[in-house]
């Protein structure tokens, strides 16, 4: 005789024990309590503030009040989720490239007149991206560096790809730029880094231990702060990953903003810039 049907029982969690990599009990214990929310970015061009907010990136820019942000870098993802909680199917092209085009309306938006933003992205889609800064911001460059980590690589064994691009734009054609940190380079190994190819960058790099993310390297972050913003100044990542960007602000004495939709790459993040 069969008994009664045993309900089907679905665990919440298939690990509830198991750490985000990289990060302790005690590291959990630490930050999940300060993880900030979306509704919780509540500023005006009088009262800024500091922050790491669990975020979409368009949504966390619209959040932020006009003209307020001097400089903005950022490397976007390839991928992204409308609700990084469901795994939605990959964007269209098209999709993809309307999305684009909403949160860099709204980063030109945010820019002071003086601000600028850099954007990291490898060869596959550097082409849209001129286009689409092309509809709002000034182009000023296109940098070029050597990119030996670059993951868009082609499927098939042909010329592998070890270049990145980095898309230097402003709001208007006044932005800042810091002429004494040009001047002051003397030797010509140091005017090498003034041009839009930054062949040294990768070499830099070698033999080092690097603890910044994948195309986020510590001296091309470290090149950009230093000519394009200055001590005090606002620096956002709406794209904010384990959180390079962040890092390099506060090494710098950069005020940061930052948005990052995956829990676990945000905890990752408010570790490793409260420990830099």
């Amino acid at each position: 005789m069969n008994g009664p049907k045993k309900e089907a029982f679905n665990p919440l969690f298939t690990n509830p024990l198991e750490a985000v990599s990289g990060m302790t009990v005690s590291d959990l214990n630490r930050y999940l309590p300060a993880v900030r929310q979306e509704n919780e970015i509540k500023m005006t061009r009088n009262q800024m503030e500091e922050g790491l907010f669990l975020a979409d990136g368009v949504k966390g820019l619209a959040r932020l009040p006009d003209n307020t942000i001097d400089l903005i870098v950022t490397n976007p993802p390839e991928s992204p989720w409308q609700d990084a909680s469901e795994k939605n199917p990959p964007l269209t092209l098209q999709e993809y490239y309307q999305w684009n085009e909403k949160w860099l309306e709204q980063s030109f938006r945010v820019l002071k007149p003086t601000g600028s933003i850099y954007l990291i992205c490898g060869w596959r889609y550097s082409g849209m991206y001129h286009a689409l800064l092309s509809n709002n911001f000034n182009i000023q460059s296109r940098i070029t560096w050597r990119n030996n980590q670059a993951k868009d690589q082609p499927r098939l064994v042909i010329w592998r790809n070890v270049l990145s691009d980095i898309w230097f734009a402003t709001k208007t054609n006044e932005f800042m730029f810091d002429q004494k940190k040009v001047s002051s380079l003397k030797d010509a190994e140091q005017k090498q880094q003034l041009n839009n190819f930054w062949a040294d960058i990768i070499d830099i790099q070698i033999g080092t231990k690097n603890q910044f993310e994948r195309g986020k390297p510590e001296e091309v972050l470290k090149r950009i702060f230093t000519v394009s913003s200055f001590k005090l100044n606002w620096v956002v990542d709406p794209f904010m990953g384990r959180g390079s960007v962040g890092i390099m602000a506060k090494k710098t004495g950069r005020r940061f903003i930052g948005f990052e939709t995956d829990q676990d790459q945000l905890l990752m993040a408010m570790k490793r810039i409260d420990q830099t």
